[in-house]
């Protein structure tokens, strides 16, 4: 009896209690709910999906739901091209003084900044490395190249994951991201079906990949990997694979913007050139027939001269052969 005293004791302190609360009226909940975004923190990857308040509407059909998220880049944000290329010397692009015509890099220079103090690893996977993190390549655990690691710190050849890619920060900030060409900064085994695939191009902050694993490949019969995916190539006598990573390039380019006008790129286009196997086209190997007959030697006073006029060495320093150091210093990868 007792019991049942004091469950109807709490029963009515609890009616008593509801009863106390305001419940919004109709037009209180149908009243149309204004949805205020801060701006994006970008300190902190990726950028968190605003928090919603919760609708107190009952009605579907007076609901106003909240805009989708998506992340946008910052006013003003350009697309972005980085073109590395193995073992170019420093004093072989005629924008630098070289003999070697490169009409689009001299219009790209003559038009925007000539740097001449880019420190490399003088390696491919390390120098790669550094360049695609913005990190101390033995912070990326790539001391040497892949098939070089180890299993000591700072060579394992396993970037970490506290090591955000370039290109994650930039799809974290709403780039579209895509690597055509060389990828050396995957360990030689962990390339296969198998994985782990936390560090291929598609797992690493790129979009799209098309491109060859490892150091090198046949440039007349590539291995080529479509994201995580080996694919034949043509079966064409005059197939190269730089003009198929290069049309693979502008392809895709053009996809993303035709769908997504405003939204820019990122690309990170790595041929295998000038790495060995050296194997040119012969037209381009004609285009400079007898170009060298000179010497090196009388190559290398040529291509100074050129430099300090340019001012990309600093005057003051002697064309002769017993001057400075060779062409090929300050080249941005080796290996």
């Amino acid at each position: 009896m007792k019991r049942t005293r004091d469950r109807l004791a709490v029963t009515l302190a609890l009616m008593v209690f509801l009863s106390a609360v305001p419940v919004p009226s109709v037009v209180a909940q149908d009243a149309p709910f204004v949805y205020v975004f801060p701006p994006p923190e970008r300190t902190v990857l990726p950028i968190p999906e605003p928090r919603y308040p919760h609708s107190t509407v009952m009605d579907v059909r007076n609901a106003t739901p909240p805009p989708r998220f998506e992340v946008k880049v910052p006013a003003g944000a350009p697309n972005v091209l980085i073109v590395l290329i193995d073992d170019m010397g420093f004093g072989q692009s005629g924008a630098f003084g070289g003999p070697i015509r490169m009409p689009t890099v001299d219009r790209l220079a003559t038009n925007g900044l000539r740097y001449n103090n880019f420190h490399t690893t003088a390696l491919c996977s390390p120098t790669r490395m550094a360049l695609l993190t913005g990190r101390n390549h033995h912070t990326g655990n790539t001391g040497s190249i892949m098939e070089t690691a180890t299993a000591f710190p700072g060579n394992t050849g396993q970037r970490p994951e506290s090591v955000a890619p370039l290109a994650a920060m930039l799809r974290y900030n709403g780039y579209t991201t895509a690597a055509f060409g060389k990828n050396h900064e995957t360990a030689a085994w962990e390339v296969s079906p198998s994985g782990p695939t936390d560090r291929w191009p598609t797992r690493s902050g790129f979009d799209k990949f098309y491109g060859f694993m490892g150091g090198e490949t046949n440039q007349w019969a590539p291995a080529i990997y479509d994201g995580m995916t080996k694919v034949e190539v043509p079966k064409d006598p005059n197939y190269h694979f730089m003009t198929d990573m290069t049309n693979q390039a502008i392809r895709w380019m053009r996809v993303v913007k035709s769908l997504t006008p405003d939204k820019p790129f990122f690309i990170y286009f790595a041929p295998g050139a000038t790495h060995a196997p050296h194997q040119v086209p012969k037209e381009w190997i004609a285009k400079y027939k007898g170009k060298f007959d000179q010497g090196w030697d009388k190559l290398r006073e040529e291509t100074l001269a050129r430099q300090i006029k340019l001012g990309v060495v600093p005057a003051g320093h002697e064309t002769g052969a017993q001057a400075g150091s060779d062409q090929g210093l300050g080249e941005a990868d080796r290996g």
